[in-house]
């Protein structure tokens, strides 16, 4: 049976957190620990030091780039790396607020999603996304250093609803200012409404192994996100970024 029989052209579809997610996790300059009774945190650095960090807005922008911009095909012969190397260019200097034609996606042979792809080239990868600097440098930084109002978090939710069903992901910035106990990008790709809350599900770079959680609270008109190993959970003040020219 000739090898395109025996692996059909997948279909793009939804977000799937399996396929289309780093399979490498974006590496932590510092271990957090937070005491269970008065959540007062404590750090140290990580030994050994990190060799992958500081790039979680690029690794969320590149998320998309990739499940926008790329269609995978596992029904290919690999590539060698500098042909690999150049695709990676090419997907991540795409824009990453808007989609692009079906006819218009690179194709990367070998592979059936980002996370294999990943798996497979994590050096190549890890060597094109973009520098540190790209995550420093967001022209949605601004937004954070003036005040997050309770009802701008609810016109956040709505917006991240829309953004979810026009675009199918919302990038977002979570963060605290001015006592910056966490300043961080996910991907959203789901959500689940009820009459108290809307769940958001996202892929978080720093925790490649599973899905989280981000949590807005309809009553309070508040955002949460859940504790994970450098975030001691509670509210925090979100945005949506690579979104429209402010942001």
């Amino acid at each position: 049976m000739p090898k395109s029989e025996r692996n059909p052209k997948p279909e793009i579809g939804n977000f799937q957190f399996e396929r289309d997610t780093f399979g490498f996790a974006h590496e932590l300059v510092w271990q957090y620990r937070f005491d269970p009774v008065t959540g007062a945190m404590t750090t140290f650095r990580t030994v050994p030091p990190p060799t992958y960090y500081h790039r979680c807005f690029v690794m969320a922008r590149s998320t998309r780039q990739f499940f926008d911009h790329a269609r995978f095909d596992s029904a290919l012969p690999e590539a060698e790396d500098q042909a690999y190397r150049k695709l990676i260019h090419q997907i991540v200097s795409r824009n990453p607020r808007r989609g692009c034609a079906e006819s218009e996606r690179l194709v990367v042979p070998g592979y059936e999603g980002l996370r294999s792809f990943s798996q497979a080239c994590e050096p190549l990868l890890k060597a094109e996304l973009g520098g540190p600097w790209q995550s420093y440098f967001l022209r949605s930084h601004w937004r954070m250093i003036f005040p997050v109002r309770r009802w701008h978090q609810e016109r956040i939710a709505r917006q991240l609803q829309r953004s979810l069903q026009e675009q199918r992901l919302a990038l977002v910035h979570l963060f605290r200012f001015p006592r910056i106990t966490i300043n961080h990008g996910i991907v959203l790709y789901e959500m689940e409404e009820s009459e108290e809350q809307i769940q958001f599900t996202a892929y978080d770079p720093n925790i490649p192994t599973h899905p989280v959680k981000l949590i807005y609270d309809r009553a309070s008109r508040t955002i949460s996100f859940p504790p994970a190993c450098y975030w001691a959970g509670g509210p925090l003040s979100v945005i949506e970024i690579f979104r429209g020219g402010l942001y």
